[in-house]
């Protein structure tokens, strides 16, 4: 390896490999480029940005746990130290991935959808309509009250706000309607 000492007290020793580690004068930051490109930053306040440039992706770990990848595509991954992980996509749709196994994604057009570590899923949308979906059954519920479920029988229900209630059997029969 070659170290030199720059005149502004900043070191670089480059290594056989073309790989150079660059030290600022007062020893807090440090800054690594890789003979493949990749370049690592050790921040005053031990905070590291690693680019990988192959991926052209940012990886910064701060040194509260906090990490944070930043994509080409602009995608961006928030991965904190409870566990918790926000991903927030090239077009705005935000997932939350928690711990204990609930997701949260909500979408540029207002609609929300939970899915519980069970596998059940609500969605909510923009125009009040709210969608559950379970192992046995899918609803759809309407901002009139209107409430139409579909077994996973393939028998549907639907009752509406007036009070009316239609069910048809596995082959979209009716055999109740009044």
């Amino acid at each position: 390896k070659v170290e030199e000492v720059l005149t502004d007290g900043r070191r670089i020793i480059t290594f056989r490999n073309g790989t150079k580690k660059e030290i600022s004068a007062d020893k807090r930051m440090t800054m690594i480029r890789f003979f493949n490109g990749d370049v690592k930053k050790i921040m005053p306040d031990q905070t590291v940005i690693y680019y990988y440039a192959d991926a052209q992706t940012t990886h910064t770990a701060y040194p509260d746990g906090l990490e944070v990848l930043q994509f080409p595509n602009n995608q961006i991954e928030k991965h904190y130290p409870d566990g918790t992980q926000e991903i927030v996509f090239p077009d705005d749709t935000v997932k939350c991935l928690y711990s204990d196994g609930f997701e949260e994604t909500f979408f540029p057009d207002g609609t929300v959808v939970n899915v519980e570590k069970s596998g059940d899923k609500t969605v909510v949308f923009s125009n009040g309509q709210k969608e559950i979906h379970t192992a046995q059954f899918k609803r759809r519920e309407y901002p009139d009250g209107t409430v139409k479920t579909v077994y996973c029988n393939g028998r549907q229900e639907t009752k509406y706000s007036s009070g009316r209630v239609r069910i048809k059997d596995e082959e979209g029969n009716i055999i109740l309607d009044k």
